[in-house]
């Protein structure tokens, strides 16, 4: 069984960034879809933002257009969210997710991702 592990969670002031990673631990991966969620205290896990496999095609929640980046390194097995411009209602513990399908018109289903990482958690303070 292959995992999702995600780092680069911290605490940061508003305004400020973070990047964070998901490494998978298969080569597989570099033909999965990935996306990220988050999910807050007493909240349920909401989308952020996913990947097609190849890079190709990106979607975002309206939350976090134009402040979040998603991208992915193949040769690393890596995804990565570049989260700028920080609020504090991005507080939240971020998941990473793998897609073993093909690429849906909702990537924003929790129902197409059956591998998910551990999480990090993302405190921004106000």
């Amino acid at each position: 069984q292959w995992q999702l592990v995600e780092s680069g969670g911290g605490l940061v002031q508003a305004g400020g960034s973070l990047r964070l990673s998901c490494a998978a631990s298969t080569r597989t991966f570099v033909t999965y879809n990935s996306a990220w969620f988050r999910q807050a205290p007493g909240k349920e896990r909401e989308f952020v933002a996913a990947i097609r496999w190849n890079g190709g095609t990106t979607d975002y929640a309206d939350s976090v257009k134009g402040r979040f980046t998603i991208s992915k390194d193949n040769s690393k097995n890596t995804v990565y969210l570049q989260m700028n411009s920080l609020k504090p209602e991005d507080t939240a513990v971020y998941y990473c997710a793998a897609d073993t399908t093909p690429w849906s018109n909702t990537p924003d289903s929790l129902d197409h991702y059956n591998y998910w990482g551990q999480g990090t958690q993302v405190t921004v303070s106000s």
